[in-house]
């Protein structure tokens, strides 16, 4: 068992994770998010070494996947396969809380601490897009074209 400790800010966006791929023998990652209204993050990507799952618990919150929108709303769930690009939006009036899945549990809070690096240095403006493309791809993301 694991207790969700560390809160990870980028920007608006806050994330905790319930379980670490290494606390599973890396199995399964699964952290929850945080998104307030109006807000529109990350960048457009994929993977290929892993699926996501996006399990809604409060609130509203649109995806694109592979061109497609669908939102997702508290008891709904999302399968986002390997390679599929895929980003969310908040256009809603009020925060929207998810649950995410990765499988296999490859994908871990050091991306999202790397990440917040990045846009906190931009101090409110755009963040570097070379510098967060880096971190993407270090942690096996991709930024879409």
């Amino acid at each position: 068992m694991t207790t969700a400790a560390e809160e990870i800010r980028i920007g608006q966006l806050v994330i905790r994770f319930l379980l670490e791929g290494k606390a599973s023998g890396g199995s399964v990652a699964v952290f929850e998010f945080e998104v307030p209204a109006g807000a529109k993050v990350p960048i457009a990507h994929s993977h290929d070494a892993y699926e996501e799952t996006i399990y809604g618990i409060e609130g509203l919150l649109t995806w694109t996947v592979d061109g497609r929108r669908i939102t997702i709303g508290p008891g709904e769930v999302l399968c986002i396969p390997r390679g599929a690009v895929h980003h969310f939006e908040n256009p809603h009036d009020a925060c929207a809380k998810m649950l995410g899945i990765i499988t296999p549990g490859i994908l871990g809070p050091d991306y999202f601490r790397e990440a917040a690096a990045v846009v906190d240095a931009a101090h409110g403006g755009p963040p570097d897009a070379a510098a967060i493309g880096a971190v993407m791809r270090r942690h096996g993301l991709t930024p879409a074209p």
